[in-house]
């Protein structure tokens, strides 16, 4: 087992806690730098979109795992996010300033979407998020002047200074180093000001207000951040699709982005990255199992989003902590092994939720 001894307060918002760290996490951005000169451009696609759910999964944690703000409708902000940048590509804007924009758009959106759930909590706030998803969907669907409807609308390519971004390769390298920055803004977002008084609200509200922390100013910060991070995962998914219409972004879109973070553990950051890499293979697996299965089990409707909702209830009920909590529980069996007991760290009661932050 490993005992870090902290000799100045400075330890305690470090981004690496150990040289252990550093080394692993160093192995882990030579791996996934040489994946594009070893892997086919098929599993690049795939680790593409892992990494784009990855940026999306960064804005919801913040909201849902470190705010404690239940989202419904985040697939809303990943579609104006998405149409955005497209429809201002489409438009001669280059792509870094229409990535850009977007990212500003969807976050403005956001702050609006708070103003009106200051007032509501828990199961109130998901259906108000989950009537805006809905609201959107249809405003897709009809203003065929912006976002052409049903019919959809194209993506133009992405370039920067004529160099195009869409090889394999190169779009890989964009989402990954896109994917690196959201999570450097985000580990320095919580260990500021403003993630503790995310985190103080999540704890409790009434606490963190008489520490002074006004409430309806950071709940609408947390939902601008949040719809900002998601709405830089639409951009670059509008590109990942190619061409954008109305059913590319609907309510299972959203029970996935959520699935993510609960799968993968709330109240982390490694967490999201987990859950991504799940949600990511999920579909793969479920169209294996389509071909595997009977016909007549195989075309039931609504297969895919069973299968979500399944897994979701499965985690709450057995693993709440999601993929990194079991991680967590193995690492430590295998660092005090064979001294470790089950019910060495149990507790009777948790009397904060900040305990869960990892």
């Amino acid at each position: 087992m490993r005992f870090v001894l902290k000799t100045h307060y400075g330890q305690d918002v470090d981004l690496f806690k150990h040289s252990g760290q550093r080394f692993w996490y160093a192995a882990l951005a030579i791996m996934v730098g040489l994946a594009p000169w070893i892997m086919d451009d098929f599993y690049l696609g795939e680790l593409s979109l892992v990494f784009i759910y990855a940026i999306a999964g960064i804005g919801l944690m913040l909201l849902v795992g470190y705010t404690g703000l239940v989202s419904l409708g985040h697939a809303a902000f990943l579609a104006i996010g998405a149409y955005s940048h497209a429809y201002l590509l489409g438009h001669g804007v280059p792509f870094p300033v229409a990535l850009a924009a977007a990212t500003l758009f969807s976050a403005v959106i956001g702050a609006i979407v708070g103003l009106p759930a200051l007032r509501m909590i828990g199961i109130y706030l998901a259906v108000a998020t989950l009537a805006f998803a809905i609201i959107v969907e249809q405003v897709l669907s009809h203003w065929e002047s912006v976002t052409g409807g049903y019919r959809g609308m194209p993506v133009p390519e992405a370039e920067l200074f004529g160099l195009s971004l869409m090889g394999s390769q190169t779009f890989y390298y964009l989402c990954l180093a896109l994917l690196v920055a959201s999570l450097l803004a985000a580990l320095n977002l919580l260990r500021g000001p403003t993630g503790r008084s995310f985190i103080a609200i999540r704890d409790s509200e009434i606490s963190a207000s008489s520490m002074g922390i006004h409430l309806a100013r950071t709940k609408s910060r947390a939902f601008a951040i949040s719809a900002g991070f998601t709405g830089l995962a639409g951009g670059l998914f509008a590109h990942k699709l190619g061409y954008l219409a109305p059913d590319a972004f609907t309510l299972l879109t959203s029970i996935q982005l959520l699935l993510m973070v609960v799968v993968g553990g709330l109240g982390s950051l490694h967490g999201v990255i987990f859950g991504a890499i799940f949600i990511g293979l999920l579909p793969q697996a479920i169209a294996f199992l389509r071909d595997t299965l009977p016909p007549a089990a195989a075309q039931i409707p609504g297969l895919e989003p069973g299968i979500f909702g399944l897994i979701l209830v499965l985690f709450l009920i057995y693993e709440p902590l999601g993929i990194y909590g079991r991680w967590r529980k193995i690492r430590l069996f295998f660092d005090e092994f064979p001294l470790y007991r089950s019910a060495t760290y149990r507790r009777q009661k948790s009397y904060l939720r900040t305990e869960r932050v990892r």
